[in-house]
């Protein structure tokens, strides 16, 4: 093994409370790719809200920071990086495309034809395509179909999800990363990456839903018969759990933090009734205590709130009672104490915290936990895109005509589900 590790990979989750920096090494190949972890580095930030910047230069000391404490922990630097993205600028929907097929049997060429009609349709001036993600293909209007080359037809039809997001979102978004010093190889939605990091193939295969509970939105994903099928943002999360134990127990944003990280709950029958803590005060106010099923109260009727606004959404996607994987939690919200007996009750159906771990190496204890889903999940999308491609990672460079021509086949064959 060189001393210099090869193929490396940096990720960028940007949250409204923090921005997250890992770097990895590649391992595996295309069919089973995974990432040796090597350095991580978070830092706290306010220069982003519900995944939109709001103060550059904000953003950009946050994303210098981070990278550079992560670069420091690997040991390697890095030019480029994966970004993840979500919010209400996020949207998806479906899209047909059909083409007869050239010759005796379909080929790659013939699948990137279908897709390319299925996607090329007008997002106005304002958006611009994200992701397109087979879902079905149709081979003389016989369906079900996850893999037509090599088969025979003489007309290829594509169910094909298209995710777009607003264009002047991404380019803030580049503009900070560019501006700390690194180029962005590529802007991921966030629900997709994490479903790298916590999802098992059985779960996709069934039918399940990721919650992602963060703190400036909540986003809703729904995985079915392999595929993703569904996105949406929430604007009720955990920023607003915190504002109600400002108001209901008259402390602080700073103290109601600390408060809900160490006295929480997120379901008050787990919280014994003796359960007493003290409140922090001004020396107006005097000593002050307050029961700690006050504060698992206040919790609950607002996290119930979040998971009811996200039942909601699964609803609407119709896929209410058709997910027989259950929910996975993540994000910052999905650490608090009694989150996974609150889910069970408000969905009706099974739930769980879902924690990288699977195909991640090296430092991988140190991503364990859903509040790194999303990086986790960023660095295994990476991994992939640089297994499947034959690439170098980050540190290398393909000239502008190479990509060119290779991009669009590239893309239908790596974009997953």
């Amino acid at each position: 093994m060189s001393a210099q590790p090869q193929r490396l990979i940096a990720a960028l989750d940007l949250g409204s409370t923090k921005i997250v920096a890992l770097i990895a090494e590649v391992t595996g190949d295309a069919r089973d790719a995974g990432a040796r972890i090597l350095g991580v580095g978070v830092e706290r930030s306010a220069g982003i809200r519900r995944g939109v910047v709001r103060d550059i230069e904000e953003t950009t000391r946050a994303i210098d920071k981070a990278m550079k404490s992560a670069q420091r922990m690997a040991g390697v630097e890095v030019g480029s990086t994966y970004c993840g993205i979500a919010g209400e600028h996020v949207a998806g929907r479906s899209s047909h495309g059909m083409v007869s097929v050239t010759g005796d049997e379909i080929r790659t060429s013939d699948v990137a034809r279908v897709n390319d009609m299925a996607s090329n349709i007008s997002f106005g001036r304002d958006h611009e395509l994200l992701h397109a993600i087979p879902q079905d293909y149709l081979i003389d209007q016989q369906g079900g179909i996850n893999e037509p080359i090599g088969m025979t037809g003489t007309r290829l039809e594509a169910e094909v999800y298209l995710v777009t997001v607003l264009s002047s979102v991404l380019q803030n978004l580049r503009k900070c990363v560019e501006r700390a010093g690194y180029h962005v190889q590529e802007f991921v939605l966030e629900p997709l990456a994490a479903s790298l990091a916590v999802l098992t193939p059985d779960e996709i295969e069934l039918g399940c839903s990721i919650v992602e509970l963060g703190g400036g939105s909540t986003n809703v994903s729904i995985f079915h018969n392999g595929k993703i099928r569904h996105t949406g943002s929430l604007l009720c999360a955990g920023g607003h759990v915190t504002a109600d134990i400002v108001h209901g127990l008259q402390v602080t944003q700073l103290d109601a933090e600390r408060l809900k990280e160490r006295f929480g709950a997120g379901f008050e029958p787990l919280v014994p009734e003796s359960d007493v803590f003290e409140l922090p005060s001004t020396p107006g106010q005097g000593a002050r205590n307050a029961q700690r099923r006050v504060l698992a109260h206040i919790m609950h009727m607002r996290l119930q709130e979040v998971l009811e606004y996200a039942l909601d959404e699964i609803t609407r996607a119709g896929y209410h009672q058709r997910l027989p994987a259950g929910v996975i939690l993540t994000g910052g919200g999905a650490l608090t104490p009694g989150i996974v007996e609150l889910a069970r009750e408000v969905f009706a159906m099974p739930a769980r915290c879902g924690i990288p771990g699977q195909r991640l190496r090296g430092l991988a204890d140190s991503v364990e936990s859903p509040r790194m889903a999303v990086p986790a999940g960023l660095v295994l999308y990476g991994a992939r895109q640089v297994a499947t491609s034959g690439g170098s990672g980050t540190g290398g460079r393909k000239s502008p005509a190479v990509e060119k021509v290779l991009a669009p086949v590239k893309r239908w064959l790596q974009d997953f589900f």
